[in-house]
């Protein structure tokens, strides 16, 4: 089974939304959205991949799929607990009301309804998709509590002798609205309550509420937030709330605002790490896919059967670096995993290949994993100052107008109608960047991850494998 360093790829073909996030029994366990026939969304899989430091991860194979009527059309995001021992899972469960006969993973006019349902593991390995399936909460046809389509991504967690779960969902998919679940025993759910506002979007997806530094976080993906004509219209924001546990009830206490400024990324995830950390692993959305190769006869293959086998099956989808979200002051903060930076421990005098400062004076520390041969991936740490920037093997970085910008369009394909700069808010006069680079990612860390700008990008100069 294939292993991956630092950032989890689709092991082939198709990778989005992380789900069931959770450290159990010794090890992280990450489960994805997962289609494993192409390089394109279809019907959904969990894919699952396993790691003892969130840095080296060891794919596992498929772990849900589809067997039921309910779930026939796909097993949508979710999340985990460990209770009594043992590993639950929630999830959506897709079942289509028309079909296209010349594409079956694709419901016509998005003419589905979606339950949500369970999953229980004795040991995190091994599921039953025939016999342990579970619908938990129905179909719901009332659209004052929720919409019968776009319901989905429950989030479970244990607080005090109950369980709580939201649900992202829809009014009339044209204002988003997520739903509290309250259980006494993770199996039997009953509503209790819902929330909406005009900053969720017309759909919220993959709701999250945690406590940490003292304050409450949500996170949540509204739909429709971006309406500019370019990719991608439905983006990661954050906000603070006030929440009461004990009525399940919630009001944002500031605007949201985009958890990262590249807006690629997608459908974050949170979970505690075996330090009492919250860690965020979130989707890095691709156009494309990556890892396509040559035949041996030169000519290009898309891996359909009948063709020349390539060196590697097209893969589309990657997780960001794990994140550690506190609240400083009222702010929240993505910031560096430690295991992330012990990852990258040996500093090296000389600069990978294709990074330029733009002016002399700017010092660059580089910092890689082993003893420096031009290899990705690999850190680089720096202050810059108004004006000034690096190119990082056609990415570019610079300061301007107080605050970070990034231009990925030399590192991009040619690929149209996609964001190929981003930029963040003000900055205050500090521009301390932290930059982790991969084949096909570049993640900014600015001034302690106040703020962060991360960029899937293609043929990067010096990307040698």
């Amino acid at each position: 089974m294939r292993r991956d360093m630092l950032h989890l790829r689709a092991p082939g073909n198709w990778m989005n939304d992380p789900n069931g996030f959770i450290y159990y029994k010794g090890k992280y366990h990450l489960f994805y959205q997962y289609f494993p026939y192409a390089p394109v969304w279809g019907t959904m899989h969990w894919g699952h991949a396993v790691s003892e430091d969130l840095i080296h991860w060891e794919h596992l194979g498929i772990a849900l799929f589809p067997t039921k009527a309910y779930d026939q059309n796909g097993v949508f995001s979710g999340s985990a607990i460990e209770k009594d021992g043992e590993l639950y899972l929630y999830y959506s469960a897709v079942r289509y009301l028309e079909t296209d006969d010349e594409n079956i993973h694709i419901a016509p006019g998005d003419h589905y309804e979606t339950s949500q349902a369970m999953i229980v593991s004795k040991d995190g390995y091994h599921f039953d998709n025939w016999k342990d399936k579970k619908k938990i909460i129905p179909v719901i046809m009332d659209e004052e509590i929720a919409n019968r389509a776009h319901t989905r991504d429950p989030k479970v967690w244990k607080d005090g002798e109950h369980y709580y779960m939201i649900l992202g969902s829809t009014y009339e998919e044209q204002g988003g609205r997520v739903l509290f679940y309250r259980s006494g025993d993770a199996g039997e759910w009953e509503y209790v309550s819902q929330y909406r506002s005009e900053q969720f979007g017309k759909v919220l997806e993959c709701p999250d509420l945690f406590r940490t530094g003292g304050e409450y976080v949500f996170v949540g993906s509204p739909m429709h937030v971006s309406e500019d004509g370019l990719e991608y219209a439905h983006q990661a924001m954050c906000t603070l709330v006030d929440y009461d546990a004990s009525a399940c009830e919630m009001k944002l206490k500031q605007e949201m605002r985009l958890i990262d400024y590249g807006m690629d990324l997608y459908a974050p995830q949170t979970n505690v790490d075996k330090d009492g950390r919250r860690v965020m692993i979130a989707w890095m959305r691709m156009p494309k896919a990556a890892g396509e190769k040559k035949s041996a006869t030169g000519q290009d293959t898309d891996c359909q059967p009948g063709g020349a086998a390539p060196e590697e099956i097209p893969w589309r989808g990657m997780m960001c670096l794990p994140r550690v979200v506190e609240v400083e002051d009222g702010h929240i903060c993505f910031r560096v995993h430690p295991e992330v930076l012990k990852y990258f421990e040996n500093r090296t005098d000389r600069l990978p290949e294709g990074v330029h400062p733009s002016h002399s004076g700017i010092f660059v520390q580089a910092y890689c994993n082993e003893e420096f041969s031009g290899h990705m991936p690999y850190r680089l740490r720096t202050v810059l100052k108004e004006g000034q920037g690096l190119d990082i093997g056609g990415y570019r970085l610079w300061i301007e107008d107080d605050a970070l910008w990034a231009d990925r369009s030399r590192v991009f394909d040619g690929i149209e109608g996609y964001r190929l700069t981003g930029n963040t808010p003000r900055l205050g006069g500090r521009y301390e960047l932290d930059i982790f680079v991969d084949h096909n990612l570049i993640e900014t860390f600015v001034n302690d991850g106040r703020y962060v700008l991360s960029h899937v990008v293609y043929g990067l100069q010096g990307d040698v494998d």
